[in-house]
């Protein structure tokens, strides 16, 4: 049994003497106790080192701060199709770039390849946001330093917008007043807007120059003509230097099979005819709806201008570049020739070497008969030109597509 009480015999000397209030352990306790706190003391020294050495605390990220030489642009919507097309320009061109994505629309797989591609660090940031969410766009910006925007960000099919046009002016046009809203708040220098041929309708002249009257006649491209008007209405009072690019109907892929076109299955019916007829070619839909083959065009079906996605990415690196302070440039983006989509069809007949099953329906909602670019503001003031063919492009992407059945696969977070 432990006995808890004093023992009778303990000699005087061991015990505490009371002195003036106050306890004084004899010398042996008293040395251990000094000795304890000095250990303490001189580990708790060592930790707030060890913390103030550690580089996750002492040195910023580099992507919120300005270094010379280094120009670091936001791509909002980077996941997406063209998005990840400009994102991987950019890089290679040794661009710092952060991608703002909430991937309703965008592939997580297409970050990583770029990911992969560009592992150093300081070169890409991925952050998973949406841009109608006003304190997460306000929180972008204030954590990050920026010297230019692209802005992507969109949904973008003229049928959808058609069934659902309210999603179309928050995503497009309220998102866009957000993104601007923080642009002004937090002084970036340049806006690259990504903005669609959609916004001057159905013309009575063409090519379309940068002139023609700008009369949209689906959801779409009313969005798009309404963020353009708040860009150009802010840039009277702001010395941002802004270039809004208004291109036509975007094919292709990397040309070296890194990026393609991956839409996911639910929107296959909204989506570019490119997807439609690759689709049909492998067996994934018994065939091709071509909508409307009586419009007042050469063979009843519509008119468009394909442009391939890195002859417009080319486009938008040399807006960032000649974009000019107070200023605000506005051009076309295609090829300035046009293609029915029964000659479209033959192409990817063509490139597929699949002959592909056609159905024709009755015309599509909102959609227009013929619209083809003059490129020549462009190629005059950003030295910019078209340099793939419609056959081109079909090719690569049709290579990127039998390389990639299932898209980008199944991928887990890399946030």
């Amino acid at each position: 049994m432990l006995n808890f009480g004093r023992a009778r015999n303990q000699a005087r000397a061991a015990r505490s003497m009371a002195l003036g209030g106050m306890d004084y352990a004899d010398t042996k306790r008293k040395g251990n106790f000094v000795g304890k706190i000095f250990l303490a003391a001189a580990f708790t020294a060592l930790c707030i080192i060890m913390i103030k050495r550690s580089p996750s605390l002492t040195t910023p990220s580099p992507f919120s701060i300005r270094e010379p030489g280094v120009t670091h642009v936001l791509v909002t919507g980077g996941a997406g199709f063209i998005g990840s097309h400009a994102v991987l320009r950019l890089l290679r061109d040794s661009y710092r770039v952060t991608i703002v994505d909430n991937l309703s629309r965008g592939n997580l797989g297409a970050i990583r390849v770029l990911q992969d591609l560009f592992p150093q660090p300081g070169r890409l940031q991925f952050i998973y946001a949406d841009l109608g969410d006003k304190n997460s766009v306000d929180k972008i910006f204030s954590e990050n330093k920026f010297d230019a925007v692209m802005h992507f960000a969109a949904v973008a099919y003229v049928g959808e917008s058609t069934l659902d046009p309210l999603k179309y002016y928050h995503n497009i046009t309220s998102n866009t007043l957000l993104v601007l809203e923080s642009i002004a708040k937090y002084d970036v220098k340049k806006l690259i807007y990504s903005s669609t041929c959609a916004t001057y309708g159905e013309p009575e002249k063409m090519p379309i120059t940068e002139e023609t009257p700008q009369v949209p006649i689906n959801p779409y491209g009313k969005a798009k003509k309404m963020a353009e008007d708040i860009i150009l209405d802010f840039s009277k009072k702001s010395d941002m230097a802004v270039m809004i690019l208004r291109y036509f109907n975007v094919i292709g892929s990397d040309p070296e099979g890194r990026l393609g076109e991956a839409p996911r299955p639910e929107l296959r019916e909204h989506g570019r005819i490119s997807g439609a007829c690759f689709d049909a070619a492998r067996n994934i839909i018994p065939g091709l709806k071509v909508r409307g083959t009586d419009y007042k065009t050469a063979d009843g079906t519509c008119v468009r201008d394909y442009i391939d996605v890195t002859d417009l990415v080319d486009a938008h690196v040399k807006a960032l570049e000649k974009a000019q302070t107070g200023k605000v440039g506005i051009y076309n983006v295609g090829t300035g020739k046009g293609s029915s989509v029964k000659e479209f069809v033959d192409a990817c007949k063509k490139a597929t070497g699949v002959n592909i099953k056609v159905e024709f329906l009755p015309r599509r909602p909102g959609d227009y008969a013929e619209v083809y670019s003059d490129p020549t503001k462009s190629r005059l003031e950003l030295n910019w030109t078209a340099q793939y063919t419609l056959e081109d492009s079909l090719k690569m992407a049709w290579r990127w597509q039998k390389s990639h059945r299932d898209g980008y696969g199944a991928l887990t977070a890399v946030l």
